[in-house]
């Protein structure tokens, strides 16, 4: 997720090959309740949360680095996949 606009984003996940949509939040409302706008004077804090197939949060990072997270947290993230009630999908 980014404050950023669509463009901006897909240009970023092309550029750090996500293979992922990024969620555009250009009016801050969902970074400011997960704690990634606490400051707006400095901008976007960029922080990693995992989150499970109910909508809760199962891990919460700060600073993190765009370039190198989620790397390391497939574990977490199959976790949050595998806590999901037969047949969700």
């Amino acid at each position: 997720m980014s404050f950023d606009s669509p463009s901006q984003n897909k240009a970023f996940a092309e550029k750090y090959h996500f293979n992922f949509p990024l969620i555009c939040d250009t009016d801050r409302t969902i970074g400011t309740a997960y704690g990634a706008n606490s400051d707006p004077q400095k901008g976007a804090q960029r922080v990693g949360v995992v989150i499970d197939r109910d909508g809760k949060i199962k891990e919460w990072h700060a600073r993190v680095d765009a370039r190198a997270w989620p790397a390391g947290r497939e574990g977490a993230v199959a976790g949050a996949t595998r806590a999901a009630p037969p047949g969700a999908a």
